[in-house]
């Protein structure tokens, strides 16, 4: 497991009103800490998505994440980075490389700011999301009276998920002395770490005051999607082998599928129908069969790298639908090994992928068994232009 998400969900949240902490009332009829968790759980580079609760929220908590599945929460401190400490020493058995730490009350993360994160955080250097202040800086003195404007020029909002290296951050919490910071960006600066700053995004707010319920409510109508369809088909014949590659699953058969690379001709339908859907060209493009980087390399590779291609458009997989055709072997038998395989390549769950079986009536190549075909549809929404 490389990458773990700590969600700290331990606040009161008193600010926001309420006969409950604001991480478990309602947005759009969904608690907020669970659309926080859905958000890392549909990130194909997260492997794992601890929270961190108040001990007086177990049954909040567990109606809260109903039905999505997760390790036992971990009991947070009376502060904030008491309870990123107790979260992370709880991610020591899973020794993860990098861990992303968030705030539950940001409800509206999405996937290309959390992979942004991600990919600017290495040894030594943390990142976080911020956006520049756009605001006129005024310093007033104790009777309200200004003092001076502030250069706003270099000034940054900060948000989270801000991302580290385990160790470090974890060295940096153990360590801390009698400071108590807001962030952890500040602690792992005390620390003598450096962080760097990635773009963040206006809708990644923090719901810390009563209008704040209001304004999120206004952006979840107003959370436009464009929704694009592309369609993927491949052909691969047989050949010498006991077995082929579907949907990443190993199908024992009487022949091999011949193909440069392990020849899956399910998730190579696929990964034209991602790419199709968002307009990044196709397989052969970004793995040519020239490449002998790609020679019998596993096809989830190309499944993952198109997912990526639909979150650097800020998009998300509504749904997949894979077809196999061919008069053997038996997809039956396998279809739900199958489902779940490409859920996981694709961070969904696995109500959004549907794999289904034909024949051509003993028609053509595939009825005279002289190989497979397959043929995928996927659908994203990408935000509207």
């Amino acid at each position: 497991m490389t990458v773990a998400a700590l969600l700290l969900a331990g606040g009161r949240g008193m600010r926001a009103g309420g006969d409950i902490p604001k991480q478990y009332q309602k947005i759009g009829g969904k608690p907020i800490l669970r659309r926080a968790v859905e958000a890392f759980l549909a990130s194909p580079s997260i492997g794992l998505v601890q929270v961190v609760i108040h001990q007086d929220d177990d049954a909040l908590y567990r109606d809260a994440i109903e039905g999505l599945v997760l390790p036992d929460p971990v009991y947070g401190g009376a502060e904030r980075h008491l309870s990123a400490l107790c979260g992370l020493e709880s991610l020591e058995t899973h020794a993860p490389k990098t861990v992303l730490i968030h705030d539950a009350a940001r409800p509206f993360v999405d996937q290309a700011l959390i992979e942004r994160v991600i990919n600017s955080t290495k040894q030594g250097q943390g990142a976080i999301p911020a956006l520049p202040v756009s605001d006129t800086l005024k310093r007033v003195d104790s009777e309200g009276f200004i003092e001076a404007t502030v250069d706003r020029s270099s000034l940054w909002r900060a948000q989270t998920p801000q991302g580290f290296e385990f160790s470090d951050i974890l060295r940096a919490h153990q360590m801390r002395g009698t400071e108590n910071p807001t962030d952890d960006a500040a602690l792992f600066e005390t620390a003598g770490g450096r962080v760097v700053i990635v773009q963040g995004e206006e809708r990644n707010i923090k719901v810390t005051a009563p209008e704040d319920f209001e304004r999120s409510a206004q952006m979840l109508n107003s959370n436009e999607k464009l929704v694009r369809v592309g369609n993927g088909f491949d052909v691969h014949r047989f050949g010498p082998g006991d077995h082929v590659m579907l949907c990443g699953i190993k199908v024992p058969h009487d022949h091999g599928l011949i193909g440069h690379s392990d020849a899956d001709v399910a998730l190579h339908a696929l990964t034209d129908a991602i790419l199709g859907a968002v307009g990044a060209g196709d397989i052969g493009q970004h793995f040519p069969p020239s490449d002998d980087r790609w020679k019998g390399a596993p096809s989830h590779v190309f499944v993952k790298e198109a997912a990526q291609h639909v979150l650097n458009a800020g998009g998300q997989i509504h749904n997949v639908d894979v077809t196999i055709i061919g008069e053997r072997p038996k997809v039956g038998p396998f279809r739900e090994q199958m489902r779940a395989s490409v859920a996981s390549m694709l961070g969904v769950p696995p109500t959004r992928v549907n794999i289904k079986a034909t024949t051509t009536e003993k028609l053509g190549f595939a009825g005279r068994s002289e190989g497979l075909a397959a043929q995928a549809t996927a659908s994203v929404g990408l935000p509207v232009e």
